[in-house]
């Protein structure tokens, strides 16, 4: 589906639900969230259209110094809030997929918008996602994903100091005769595919987008 291709009014409420986002707006955006619902425009398209061209809008503000900290955090409230009400729209059996992700910032950083973003987009894509919130040591990740049965294990990092603990959950994977029972995938502002690959993880996303493309890969 192409944005090009919907009805001007499926077009404008898309869009009014971006700008919404970027405006750090919840009750406006909640509330277009549920017109997308009754418009019966495809809630799947909405969550990689709308939340993930605010997300990048959202982004380029803080670059900007536009916007701080705090607007982030915020703006990530947002997002997860109008993923959760299209989320319910999304065929049911796209959610059936059985699919089982755990996702969390590891340990040491409690940077959220990121990872509410690629939770909210491997939701839409069909996966089953828990999401353990900021600051999350390497034994607590494993265990959840060990209790849980999961198929994957998404670990994020906004600052260089707590990449290591990335690599560090991979490392406690092996050393447990755990890692052929998990994909792993990592993600976040200084990571990179190469430092992906150098650590031994399965997968990379520079963002929900490409997170949610690489996840589908590993289970294809």
């Amino acid at each position: 589906m192409k944005i090009e291709n919907l009805p001007k009014e499926h077009k404008e409420l898309l869009d009014s639900l971006m700008q919404a986002i970027v405006d750090i707006d919840e009750e406006n955006a909640k509330a277009i969230a549920e017109k997308i619902i009754e418009q019966k425009i495809d809630a799947d398209f909405a969550i990689k259209y709308s939340i993930a061209k605010g997300a990048i809008e959202v982004g380029k503000k803080f670059d900007d110094g536009e916007y701080f900290l705090p607007h982030l955090v915020m703006a990530g409230d947002v997002m997860e809030s109008v993923g959760k009400i299209l989320e319910q729209a999304i065929a049911k059996e796209m959610l059936n997929s059985k699919k089982v992700a755990v996702i969390g910032s590891v340990e040491g950083d409690m940077h959220t918008v990121g990872k509410n973003i690629v939770a909210t987009m491997l939701r839409s894509g069909g996966f089953e996602v828990h999401d353990m919130g900021v600051d999350v040591r390497s034994m607590a990740i494993i265990e959840k994903a060990k209790e849980l049965n999961a198929d994957l294990i998404c670990l994020s990092s906004l600052l260089t100091t707590t990449m290591p603990y990335q690599k560090e959950v991979i490392e406690d994977l092996k050393a447990m005769g755990l890692r052929e029972g998990f994909k792993v995938m990592v993600g976040g502002g200084p990571v990179t595919r190469d430092y992906a690959e150098a650590i031994g993880a399965d997968g990379y996303g520079k963002d929900g987008i490409e997170a949610l493309e690489e996840a589908k890969k590993l289970f294809k």
